[in-house]
């Protein structure tokens, strides 16, 4: 017997593999249509999602001075939260809420060297630290932003300021969720139906439903928590609703 040239052989062998993983996928594929054939009922999994664009944005910043004397602090403090106040206000933002101010007393300890023992001993020196927070609440999110990149003009004036990264939040979760909910109810249906009608069957009713997790992610992402994600970092989000679902088959 003459053997077969090397190239044809390897046609031959490509199109055994290929005729044998037909025949198991079909194999699985019947064996799961007659599950679905002999099955009482069906659990499935739906879902809806929505791009949504926050509508409130919360933004906090901090002034932070120091002096020997708490007299000084409290003085020093007064005059920029006046500068402070004035920026705000330039910039559009009129309902700034300042927070009670903390104070805090600290020891330093000053050093001065010995020349016989070449060795250093301290004094402490007592100095006081009063901070205080800015918080700002607002849904012209464009006019927080622009304020906020704005900030460094306090910094040029001597101010001691800093801020925190803006926090996005989108208020109409409450509301969205029961529709959504329901999209997901009813996406969970149709993906229900697509599969027990290629087994012959259809739906008779719904048996139970349950909840799943909302997530409130960044735009586009993959991230998610058992628990449920609420994301505040990004200003588009992408909201998902899950609902699981049992019906009955006829």
């Amino acid at each position: 017997m003459t053997p077969l040239p090397k190239p044809h052989l390897l046609g031959v062998l490509a199109g055994l593999f290929l005729a044998s993983g037909l025949i198991v996928s079909t194999t699985l594929l019947t064996r799961t249509w007659l599950k679905v054939a002999d099955a009482e009922s069906i659990s499935v999994t739906g879902s809806a999602r929505r791009n949504v664009s926050s509508d409130l944005v919360i933004w906090r910043g901090s002034l932070t001075v120091e002096s020997p004397t708490l007299l000084a602090s409290q003085a020093v403090l007064g005059q920029q939260e006046s500068i402070t106040r004035k920026f705000l206000t330039a910039q559009g933002v009129t309902n700034a809420q300042f927070h009670p101010v903390a104070i805090q007393r600290i020891q330093v300890r000053s050093s001065k060297q010995t020349s016989e023992a070449d060795s250093e001993t301290g004094s402490p020196t007592v100095r006081f630290r009063l901070s205080r927070t800015i918080e700002v609440r607002s849904g012209d999110i464009d006019a927080v932003l622009s304020m906020d990149a704005k900030t460094s003009e306090l910094v040029n004036q001597g101010i001691e300021f800093a801020s925190s990264s803006p926090e996005f939040i989108w208020t109409k979760a409450g509301e969205a969720k029961i529709e959504m909910l329901a999209d997901a109810a009813r996406d969970a249906r149709a993906r229900a139906e697509q599969i027990v009608s290629q087994g012959g069957r259809s739906i008779a009713r719904m048996r139970s439903a349950k909840m799943g997790v909302f997530q409130v992610t960044p735009l586009y992402s993959t991230q998610n928590t058992w628990d449920g994600m609420n994301d505040n970092t990004s200003r588009e989000k992408t909201v998902t609703a899950v609902v699981n679902a049992s019906y009955a088959l006829q």
